[in-house]
């Protein structure tokens, strides 16, 4: 979300030359989304050296990725102290990745009969959803609003229900994460697979049946790199994880945050905030 942020704004500075553009741009998301159903406890999670789970298994994962530009990098510490503020819950590990925490958070939150929204545009969460468990996708070029995801919504945008995204990931590959998929293999073809074949493993032994013939032997051949695929995929939802803290924003450091920001319009939106939300004037 941080991401989105920073390539959403123009480049914007406090007067000292500070990069700022990313922190207006979460900041106004964190209240629209502190907002919804509000209050409620939230946590945000971070990468912090990425996975070596994946990295062992696969090198090149994520290697075409461009380093973070340097006024991405220096915004970050101040992004998560907004977390903080907020009374979110900051959750970062060293080589696991933030996906992986959240999916633990998830599926822990689950069992014990809580909802849960994952707050994410990345399809690989959609396995995650589940009764009780839901997406949430921020706005795009093509849906000015921000939309809810449930099963149905899965079915519906991939063609595959949640139990069946991983396998439908490892088919497709991730250019975004830089998992090479079978080549010529789209998502229409993928959920054609799955749906008569029902998993992975399946759809390899089933190889010689597959239609159009020319994938045959093409998937036979690639089934390694499609079990590897796999295990690039799917979320550890394994990871201990804390219970979230029910925190509530300290609104009195959150000014002063934004002040030293020079963020008057957020001031203005913090305060709207505290008194519809909390019942507060600051």
């Amino acid at each position: 979300m941080a991401f989105r942020c920073f390539y959403a704004m123009p480049e914007l500075t406090r007067s000292d030359g500070f990069p700022t553009g990313a922190i207006h741009a979460f900041f106004s998301g964190m209240v629209r989304l502190l907002s919804i159903e509000a209050p409620h406890p939230a946590c945000a999670f971070f990468d912090k050296g990425g996975s070596s789970r994946r990295r062992e298994i696969f090198p090149e994962y994520k290697a075409n990725r461009a380093s973070m530009p340097e006024s991405m990098r220096q915004q970050i510490p101040a992004i998560k102290d907004m977390c903080d503020l907020f009374g979110m819950d900051v959750f970062e590990e060293s080589g696991v990745e933030a996906d992986d925490l959240l999916g633990s958070m998830a599926v822990k939150l689950r069992s014990k009969g809580e909802d849960v929204t994952i707050v994410s545009a990345d399809k690989d969460f959609a396995q995650l959803v589940a009764p009780h468990v839901r997406q949430m996708l921020p706005p795009n070029s093509r849906v000015k609003e921000w939309t809810f995801l449930d099963t149905v919504g899965v079915k519906t945008k991939f063609g595959v229900p949640p139990s069946q995204i991983a396998y439908f990931l490892a088919l497709t590959g991730d250019a975004i994460d830089n998992i090479p998929g079978i080549n010529g293999v789209g998502p229409k073809m993928a959920a054609k697979w799955l749906k008569e074949y029902g998993d992975l493993e399946s759809v390899i032994f089933r190889s010689d049946w597959l239609k159009p013939e020319k994938f045959r032997k093409i998937v036979g051949e690639s089934a390694e790199t499609l079990r590897r695929n796999l295990e690039l995929v799917k979320l550890d939802t394994g990871i201990p994880v804390s219970d979230p803290k029910v925190g509530k924003p300290q609104f009195g450091e959150l000014l002063k945050f934004l002040d030293e920001m020079e963020m008057r319009k957020g001031i203005l939106s913090l305060r709207k905030f505290a008194k519809e939300v909390y019942g507060e004037e600051l």
